[in-house]
């Protein structure tokens, strides 16, 4: 089961990057998916039947719509602040506390958090996250764990763990 997944996933990821529907390369993409899922399948995939679940499709693609009007939003914020004349920031590293328990879905969240303009996550230490933030707005930790982590944290429950 875990050498379909993978053979599935690599399928859609060689149509994804090549976007031609032709017999040929179809043929080709499946050649070389199945190379991949025979060299690679034993290492990924240590619940397969998780990767099968329909809903758990349904928020991640939730997740994605979130997380590009997130990311749409931090580029707004980050070229406000360069080009203010006063150049508003506030630097900081804070400590956040994830309740992920997954490494998986803390790896998802440290892209995340990383990806999104103002925000690189620094270092993970078992479910604390240490993040370079931009403008730090609060010293209470709730307040700015919930700013960080609380758009991301609650969909990626529902498709990673």
């Amino acid at each position: 089961m875990k050498y379909i997944a993978v053979f599935i996933l690599s399928l859609i990821f060689w149509m994804l990057i090549t976007f031609r529907f032709t017999v040929p390369n179809v043929i080709t993409g499946s050649v070389a998916s199945l190379l991949c899922a025979g060299i690679f399948g034993r290492y990924y995939f240590h619940n397969v039947y998780k990767f099968l679940q329909p809903k758990r499709w349904f928020w991640l693609v939730v997740y994605l719509i979130m997380f590009i009007w997130e990311c749409i939003k931090a580029n707004f914020d980050v070229a406000y602040r360069v080009l203010h004349p006063r150049m508003p920031i506030k630097p900081g590293i804070v400590k956040v506390r994830t309740s992920l328990k997954s490494e998986f879905a803390k790896t998802i969240l440290a892209n995340s958090i990383t990806m999104t303009p103002g925000t690189i996550t620094v270092d993970i230490i078992d479910s604390d996250f240490y993040i370079h933030w931009i403008y730090v707005s609060s010293e209470d930790p709730s307040v700015y764990t919930g700013k960080i982590l609380g758009r991301f944290e609650k969909f990626i429950k529902r498709f990673a763990e």
